[in-house]
């Protein structure tokens, strides 16, 4: 599971995206009993094989899932190698146990995955970090189009509230991401002057933190991330998962949802969440002393996700 996918099943979509698309649909559809077996099989025992056929057998479904974002003119075959790359982590992932099939946990990771490559590929600048803002990235074109305002320049203040109020974000990061996608890039190597003397990047100024600040963030960042990870163990399964859709989660899940799921009231949910965010308080508490209460905190505990 190491290895890109077209270097796992001799299929390269860049090469001859149309072959590629033929190829894939060689590979034959699983029945739920034998995705069952593959996919405990690569479980249990990190069967290559195993894993090999479940990737292969759901092809097809990235393939689908990527032409949906062909109007980001990037190249088809990248798009579907990124789907790949987040269906092999889907299959890594998977448990066959929670009752539901592949297809329907691998979509999310796919298109998380198109999505990513898609935002850092668009443009060298950052569009968008939050969920909100990818969510607005990959919505605003759309409810353009039907607002029937593909002209450039700002849209109409009622077009902003609108767009604002459907898709749940701020109208200035509606205002902000319109202009954003209406500027293509510049290189700051672009002459100043007519007669080619000096480069934009001549003017800019780095006000950024140094190396060593940089370096001291990122190995404070690992440490919090081990803590974590070390403080997450100790929870029990039911514990861990509550835990992480109610706290570590860009979208946390509702008390409803999770009671639902585990069959138990919301008031039960709510006392499991608060027990195991105990727990990891006090493990943090003894693990590092005097900073324990700041590591398990709920508004740090994203950043250390």
């Amino acid at each position: 599971m190491a290895n890109a996918p077209g270097g796992l099943l001799g299929l390269e979509p860049e090469s001859n995206l149309s072959r590629y698309l033929q190829d894939i649909r060689k590979f034959p559809m699983l029945a739920p009993d034998e995705e069952y077996m593959l996919a405990k099989r690569y479980q249990d025992n990190a069967d290559a094989d195993a894993a090999h056929r479940l990737v292969s057998s759901h092809l097809r479904l990235v393939a689908k899932i990527a032409m949906g974002y062909r109007g980001y003119g990037l190249p088809m075959g990248e798009v579907i190698s990124e789907g790949n790359v987040g269906l092999m982590q889907a299959v890594k992932r998977f448990d066959p146990d929670r009752g539901f099939r592949l297809a329907t946990y691998a979509m999310w990771w796919i298109r998380a995955s198109i999505q990513e490559y898609i935002l850092h590929s668009w443009s060298l600048v950052k569009m968008g970090t939050t969920a909100a803002q990818k969510k607005l990235f990959f919505n605003l074109r759309k409810m353009k189009g039907q607002l029937q305002l593909m002209e450039d320049g700002d849209l109409p203040f009622e077009s902003v509230t609108e767009i604002a109020t459907k898709l749940g974000v701020p109208e200035q990061d509606v205002i902000n991401m319109n202009r954003r996608l209406g500027s293509p890039d510049h290189s700051l190597n672009a002459p100043v002057r007519i007669d080619g003397e000096g480069e934009w990047q001549d003017w800019l100024v780095d006000e950024g933190d140094d190396q060593e600040s940089l370096l001291a963030d990122h190995e404070e960042l690992s440490q919090r991330r081990d803590l974590l990870a070390r403080a997450m163990e100790t929870l029990n399964q039911r514990e861990r998962h509550i835990l992480t859709e109610r706290r570590l989660s860009e979208e946390p899940m509702t008390l409803e949802d999770l009671s639902r799921e585990y069959g138990i009231s919301r008031e039960r949910v709510r006392q499991i969440e608060v027990r195991a965010f105990e727990k990891l308080q006090k493990w943090m508490t003894r693990a590092v002393p005097g900073g324990g209460a700041g590591a398990g905190n709920g508004g740090a505990a994203p950043a250390v996700a």
